[in-house]
C-alpha cells in the first residue's frame, strides 16, 4: 500500500509488547497515524481477512478486531 501513512514509521509502533503503562501510549501514536490515513479502511479489512492478532491494524487493537469478527452479520 504505497499510500500507507505508516509506509515511513518504525514498524515497532504498530507492535506493542503488552497492553498496559508504556504499551498504551505506543498504542495511542499508532492509531494517530493510522486517523490520518486514506487506506486505513482497506489496512482494517486485510487484518480481518487475514486473521492478524498481533499490532495496530486500520486504527485498531487485536481486542478490538476480536471483538468485530464476533459481530453478527460479520
Amino acid at each position: 500500500m504505497s499510500w500507507a501513512r505508516c509506509r515511513k514509521t518504525d514498524p515497532e509502533v504498530f507492535f506493542p509488547i503488552g497492553s498496559v503503562g508504556p504499551a498504551l501510549d505506543q498504542i495511542d501514536a499508532a492509531k494517530r497515524i493510522c486517523a490520518q490515513c486514506r487506506v486505513d479502511a482497506e489496512c482494517l479489512a486485510y487484518a480481518l481477512e487475514t486473521g492478524q492478532d498481533h499490532g495496530v491494524w486500520g486504527g485498531t487493537t487485536p481486542e478490538e478486531r476480536r471483538a468485530m469478527r464476533v459481530l453478527p452479520g460479520r
